[in-house]
C-alpha cells in the first residue's frame, strides 16, 4: 500500500524519540552528574504532572492542526536539542525544560501517527496499519535499547543524548517521504461518519455522554491504577529474590514484556475478522491473572515468563486502544482529543496507585499487595464484560460505506 513503508520506518525511528529517554536521563543525573534520587524524584513528578495536564489540549492541537506533518517533524528537533543540553549542560533549568518537552512530547508523537494513518487510510484499512504500526514500534525500542548500550559502554552515557538528533534526521526523511496531499485531515480527527449538520465537531463534553467513550475512560482508569506498579514491585521481589542480579532480572522481565507485545500488534492488524470486544476482553484478563500469579510465586523464573502476560495485557491494550477508541467516537471530529482525554485519565491512573501499592506493601507485604491489585483488575475487566459496546463494527460500517 502506498506510504506504509515511510510510516514503518518512521514508527521504527521515533522509538528513540516517544519517550525512550527518559530511562536513560535518569540514570545520567544519578551516576554521571551527582543528583540525589529525591531531586530527580521531585523533578520527573513535576514534569510528568505537567504532561498529564496537558494532553487533552494537546490532543485538540492534532484535531484543528493540518499541517501534521511539521507538528512531527518541529517536536522531533527540539526534543533532540534539548537531550543534547542535557548531555552539555545538565543544570536544573535545562533539564527541567527538557522534562517537561519530554512529557508533553510523548502526548504528541504517537496520537500524530495514529492520525496521520487514519488520515491515510481511513476506516478500511485502520486496524491492520495501527497494529503494523505498533509492531514497529516495538521492534525500534528493541533496537534503540540494544544500541542505546554499545554506544553508552563505548562512548559514555552522553553519547546516548547525542544519538537523538541522528535519529530526529532520520524520522524527518520518513515524514516528508508522505505527500502532504495524501493525508485527508477530515478523517485524521474522526469525521469519516455521521457529519454534524453544522459541518463542525461535537462538543467535547458530549463525548461523556456517549457510552462506548464512557465505558473506556473508567476502563483505563481502573487498568492503569492496577497495572502501572506491577513492574515495579514484580522487579523489587525479583531483586529480593536473585540477589546479586538485580540488574539482570530486571532488563529481562522488560525484554520479555516488549517481546511479547509484537505478536499482540500482529493480532490487532486482524481485529477486522476477530472483533475489538474480544481482543479488549483478552487484555483486561491479562492484568488480574498476572496479579494472581505474582502474589502466588516467588521463584524468579516463574515471574521473568509471567511477565509475558503484560505484553498480553498492558501491550495489547495500548496496540488496541488507538483501533477501539476510533470505532467509539467515529464522527464526532474529536478523534485526537479523545485520546489526550485518555491519557490524562491514564496518567492519574497510574501516578496514584503507586504510593497505594506501597503502602500495601509495607501493611501486608508483596504477596497482598498483588492481590488487591489484582481486585481492581478483576473490577475493571467486569466493566468490559458487562458495559462496553464492540466498537470495531462501527469501523468495518464505514470501511464499506467508503468502498461504495
Amino acid at each position: 500500500m502506498p506510504h506504509r513503508a515511510s510510516l514503518d520506518w518512521l514508527n521504527f525511528l521515533l522509538a528513540d524519540l516517544r519517550g525512550g529517554m527518559g530511562p536513560y536521563v535518569n540514570v545520567f543525573l544519578l551516576t554521571e552528574v551527582g543528583w540525589d534520587q529525591s531531586k530527580i524524584g521531585a523533578l520527573l513528578t513535576a514534569s510528568g504532572l505537567i504532561g498529564i495536564a496537558f494532553h487533552a489540549p494537546i490532543g485538540a492541537l492534532i484535531d484543528a492542526t493540518r499541517p501534521k506533518r511539521g507538528l512531527m517533524i518541529g517536536g522531533a528537533w527540539l526534543l533532540a536539542v534539548l537531550g543534547a543540553g542535557i548531555a552539555t549542560y545538565p543544570t536544573i533549568p535545562v533539564v527541567f525544560v527538557a522534562d517537561v518537552s519530554m512529557a508533553l512530547l510523548g502526548a504528541v508523537f504517537a496520537p500524530t501517527i495514529a492520525a496521520i494513518t487514519l488520515g491515510l487510510y481511513g476506516a478500511r484499512d485502520a486496524a491492520a496499519q495501527l497494529g503494523r504500526n505498533a509492531a514497529f514500534d516495538r521492534l525500534g525500542n528493541l533496537f534503540i535499547a540494544a544500541l542505546a548500550a554499545v554506544v553508552g559502554t563505548h562512548f559514555g552515557q552522553r553519547g546516548v543524548f547525542y544519538m537523538l538528533p541522528l535519529f530526529a534526521g532520520l524520522s524527518m526523511i520518513a515524514v516528508l517521504s508522505i505527500p502532504a496531499g495524501a493525508i485527508d485531515h477530515r478523517r485524521a480527527r474522526g469525521l469519516d461518519d455521521v457529519i454534524p449538520e453544522d459541518g463542525r465537531p461535537y462538543p467535547w463534553r458530549q463525548l461523556f455522554a456517549e457510552r462506548p467513550f464512557a465505558v473506556l475512560a473508567i476502563g483505563t482508569a481502573l487498568f492503569h491504577f492496577a497495572n502501572a506498579p506491577m513492574l515495579a514491585l514484580a522487579s523489587q521481589k525479583l531483586a529480593l529474590e536473585a540477589k546479586g542480579f538485580e540488574s539482570a532480572v530486571t532488563s529481562a522481565a522488560i525484554i520479555v514484556a516488549q517481546l511479547a507485545t509484537i505478536p499482540m500488534a500482529f493480532l490487532v492488524m486482524r481485529a477486522n475478522r476477530i472483533g475489538g470486544e474480544p481482543l479488549l476482553i483478552l487484555a483486561f484478563a491479562a492484568l488480574p491473572l498476572r496479579g494472581i500469579l505474582f502474589a502466588t510465586v516467588d521463584d524468579p523464573y516463574w515471574m521473568i515468563a509471567f511477565q509475558l502476560l503484560d505484553g498480553v495485557g498492558a501491550g495489547l491494550f495500548d496496540v488496541l486502544l488507538p483501533l477501539v477508541l476510533y470505532g467509539a467516537v467515529l464522527g464526532s471530529g474529536r478523534y485526537n482529543m479523545a485520546r489526550g482525554m485518555l491519557g490524562t485519565i491514564q496518567g492519574i491512573g497510574g501516578a496514584s496507585s503507586y504510593a497505594f501499592a506501597g503502602s500495601l506493601v509495607v501493611w501486608g507485604g508483596y504477596s497482598v499487595a498483588f492481590a488487591v491489585l489484582a481486585g481492581v483488575g478483576v473490577i475493571a475487566l467486569l466493566l468490559i464484560l458487562m458495559a462496553m459496546p464492540e466498537t470495531v463494527s462501527r469501523i468495518r460500517t464505514e470501511a464499506r460505506i467508503e468502498e461504495l
